[in-house]
């Protein structure tokens, strides 16, 4: 700059200087292309470029710290400027405006078909119930003729051939309908979304079978078909998963008679075996507190750990103790062991960790009163502490976890059919039923899910209550959540082989569909990862899977999905979300696929596994353990991925569609690989006890007799955290009593002011005799209001949201990856990281 310095007049030199806000001295070489700018504008536009015009059509450049790159930051957004029309709005097209005006038309017509249809099915909804009653017992056409001409026109549906036009316009008409009817309330448009999802499903099974498997090569035909039945396989969950839910029972209780004398005696057992006394101490102490006559109740700690501390705290709490001599059949033969020990007409069964609250036996053994051969009153797991993928991915309370669909919907759903799934806790069975069966299965290691299986064959009745009645802990760790998983996948293949529910007596066939999709359920593990490396046959070994042009995959694959995905977020939006069971599959199919295949082959190799709860994390770490599948399949993905990109500029390959059909498999592939890895960094978990969320009115004294009221926010079995006025002042240190009520009843108890910041207080509670630890635990973990709200605090599903949510764990996943990798590997992340961030400093900017 000093050599163009000294052919120019110093006036226009400081002009440039004053322009750009930079002093004279502090011109270089760097500034020369921007300074010949400045040249071209002073000489062609009417009014030079000062710094507000400069930073108005560059803003991505900092003219105080002017670098060598910025002028190429300067050529880019000029090009931008010169070819790109600036504020540029979409509804300036006159297409867009035509496609909008479509849009408001095709939602006005759906508002008046949504009301029609509400219209609609406010008057079948009633019909629906009537559904087999005597006022259609008259029907022109007998069911057998009815049935047969429905079956012959849903084969026509499903199987005639269309042209890729009509095929096009086929579904749209689909989507049409199942748009217009998912907002309509009822169960009428529940069982129209089933009807157009099986509609597109089986339509898309058939072409599959029919239309794309190449038989002409080896290789495509090999890995064709093995893509071909992990579809089947999914086809088929899909079908048996919309008759297990297609019409959920919402069984009541039924009131028990009023005189006391007719109440059954009951004896509730507490198995244990490993787990702390600190843990079977509340369920143990709440059972005790239960609203049952006492002459009439009978609770045993069932100690297969043989502890004597045990002994001597079940004396102290006035309970019953059994140990027995030996151990086998694990927590079955633990069970059975009782049975021979009490004679209590009615057998409780909850886990040492499950907490019962006081009116569980109120609400659950009416039935069994009113219906001699009911021998099973199930009620829902629920959990007061976050599982692993809830902790770890920071969602608790936010998206309902994995066993809200289970204990939400299925079970209600097996119950329309007479097929509950015996849990192995939170139950109560018929003792005359479970000694007819020879007590507890110990055939298998899902003891639970067997008993049910043979109390169904020999035509006793079940019943599922889907209000939580009780409460525990879920698993601490993920992998202790995937060997529980592993024991439950076990169990229920060797049920398959050993008492197959499609094979044998007693059984009706709506019981053996909702026994087979349970155990089927399990065996996910093998088709799961056959769809994570499934588009790696075309990009990696150009092996056609699919054998079919791209644009007829779109056309039956995207449908199949679509309403797939829109029906199913329509039945389970209040207890699964969409695309979060991919997830869940992800994560244990490697650790279920080998279980399950050896118990198919060999059901009496494995053995009874105790979950471990209650323990605690001391510091965040990732589990590369677990996750060595997870990065196997991840590593493979993004080899798969690299080469589709290169694939897409060789343009000697002119197979494009078909690859941008893969990389897209790949990349959804990746984003749910990316959530798994979310899941495997392990957050530290340092409280000895769990604190439950709640929010209702208190009181509390202070020791100069102060009264002041609060709003509990949360309780453990530690202490108690709530809200005062911010004019109250309370120091650390400070005693309280603290009011809460039981049943009506005020209880005190003595806490210590740990903290109290701007309202917000946490007390520790003071040491507690055994009774007024029972009191605490009717306060707080055994009232029946507890946990019947959190169900309902979820939010319905959104799809669109979900997916969006899920990317965003995803690319969280990676980084924490990345965060507990070797040194190395965050290197070269971090300078991956900076190079990707220096590039996008170059793109230009809108200018307005």
């Amino acid at each position: 700059m000093n050599v163009v310095k000294l052919f120019i007049s110093p006036s226009l030199y400081r002009d440039f200087s004053n322009s750009i806000n930079t002093p004279e001295y502090s011109l270089s070489t760097r500034h020369f292309f921007l300074f010949i700018l400045y040249l071209l504008t002073r000489a062609f536009l009417r009014h030079p470029l000062d710094l507000k015009a400069w930073n108005h059509y560059f803003p991505q450049i900092e003219f105080d710290h002017f670098s060598y790159g910025d002028n190429i930051r300067i050529v880019i957004q000029l090009l931008w400027i010169c070819l790109v029309k600036q504020n540029f709005h979409l509804d300036s097209w006159l297409l867009v405006r035509h496609l909008c005006f479509l849009k408001s038309m095709l939602r006005y017509g759906a508002q008046w078909f949504r009301k029609i249809s509400s219209i609609a099915v406010s008057s079948l909804d009633s019909k629906l119930e009537d559904v087999g009653s005597e006022k259609y017992s008259n029907r022109i056409l007998p069911d057998p003729l009815l049935y047969g001409i429905l079956f012959v026109l849903t084969l026509l549906c499903l199987t005639v051939p269309f042209s890729i036009a009509a095929q096009a316009f086929f579904v749209g008409a689909l989507a049409l309908v199942a748009f217009s009817i998912r907002g309509v309330e009822g169960r009428l448009p529940n069982l129209l979304l089933i009807v157009l999802s099986l509609i597109a499903s089986c339509r898309y099974i058939w072409w599959r079978y029919t239309s794309t498997i190449n038989w002409d090569k080896d290789l495509d035909l090999i890995l064709g078909l093995i893509l071909l039945m992990a579809e089947t396989y999914s086809w088929l969950v899909l079908l048996l998963s919309y008759f297990q839910s297609i019409w959920p029972l919402n069984r009541k209780p039924v009131l028990l008679p009023e005189s006391v004398k007719k109440w059954p005696s009951i004896d509730l057992y507490i198995p244990t075996f490993n787990e702390e006394l600190e843990v079977v101490r509340a369920t143990v102490l709440a059972a005790s507190t239960i609203d049952w006559p006492k002459n009439k109740l009978n609770i045993y700690i069932l100690d297969d750990g043989k502890r004597d501390d045990f002994q001597a705290f079940a004396e102290q709490a006035g309970v019953g103790y059994i140990r027995r001599p030996t151990n086998e059949h694990a927590k079955a033969g633990n069970l059975n062991y009782a049975l021979k020990h009490t004679n209590g007409e009615y057998v409780a069964i909850f886990d040492c960790d499950h907490i019962p609250t006081r009116v569980f036996f109120q609400v659950t053994i009416g039935a069994f009163l009113k219906d001699d051969k009911l021998a099973l009153v199930q009620t829902p797991h629920h959990f007061f502490s976050p599982d692993p993928f809830e902790r770890n991915l920071s969602n608790f309370r936010k998206l309902p976890n994995e066993g809200n669909l289970f204990y939400g919907l299925i079970q209600d759903g097996n119950d329309m059919w007479d097929a509950t799934f015996f849990c192995g806790s939170c139950a109560i069975l018929r003792r005359g039923a479970l000694e007819e069966i020879g007590g507890v299965a110990v055939e298998t290691v899902t003891e639970d899910a067997h008993t049910a299986l043979k109390l169904h064959r020999l035509g006793y009745r079940s019943a599922y209550l889907k209000e939580p009645i009780s409460a525990g802990l879920a698993t601490d760790s993920l992998s202790a959540h995937i060997g529980q998983r592993i024991r439950w996948a076990r169990g229920m293949a060797q049920i398959f082989r050993v008492d197959n529910p499609l094979l044998g007596r007693g059984l009706k066939w709506q019981q053996r569909l909702c026994y087979l999709n349970g155990m089927m359920h399990f065996l996910s593990g093998i088709p799961r990862l056959i769809f994570m490396v499934a588009p790696l046959a075309f990009l990696l070994f150009d092996a056609y899977i699919i054998y079919a042009p791209a644009l007829a995959i779109v056309l039956f694959v995207l449908p199949h999905m679509f309403h797939a995905s829109l029906t199913n977020s329509r039945i389970q939006g209040k207890y699964r979300h969409s695309f979060w069971g991919e997830v869940y599959e992800t994560v244990l199919a490697w650790y279920i696929a080998i279980p399950t295949t050896i118990a198919l082959i060999a059901p009496n190799k494995g053995s009874f596994n105790v979950t471990e709860k209650g323990g605690l994390i001391q510091n965040s770490f990732f589990d590369w353990n677990i996750s060595k599948p997870i990065i196997a399949l991840l590593i493979l993905n993004l080899l798969g991925f690299a080469v589709g990109i290169h694939r897409l500029f060789d343009y000697e390959f002119t197979e494009t569609a078909t690859v941008l059909v893969n990389l897209f498999w790949t990349l959804y592939n990746l984003f749910v690989l990316g959530v798994a890895l979310a899941v495997s960094a392990e957050e530290k978990q340092v409280r000895q006890t769990h604190r439950i969320e709640v929010d209702y009115a208190i009181s509390f004294t202070t020791t100069d007799g102060h009264h002041y009221p609060a709003q509990l926010k949360d309780f453990s079995f530690g202490g108690l955290g709530f809200e005062v006025h911010s004019g109250i002042v309370l120091r650390q240190g400070d005693k309280v009593n603290v009011a809460l009520q039981r049943y009506g009843i005020t209880e005190s108890f003595l806490c210590e002011i740990k903290f109290c910041q701007n309202g917000t207080v946490g007390a520790e509670l003071m040491p507690m005799t055994l009774e007024k630890e029972k009191r605490f635990i009717q306060c707080t973990f055994a009232r029946s209001d507890t946990w019947s709200k959190w169900q309902k605090s979820y939010e319905e599903d959104k799809p669109w949201q979900s997916l969006k949510n899920m990317c965003l764990v995803s690319v969280m996943g990676f980084r924490k990856m990345v965060d507990y990798s070797p040194r190395i590997f965050q290197l070269i992340y971090s300078r991956l990281e900076a190079l990707v961030l220096f590039g996008l400093t170059f793109r230009p900017r809108w200018v307005y």
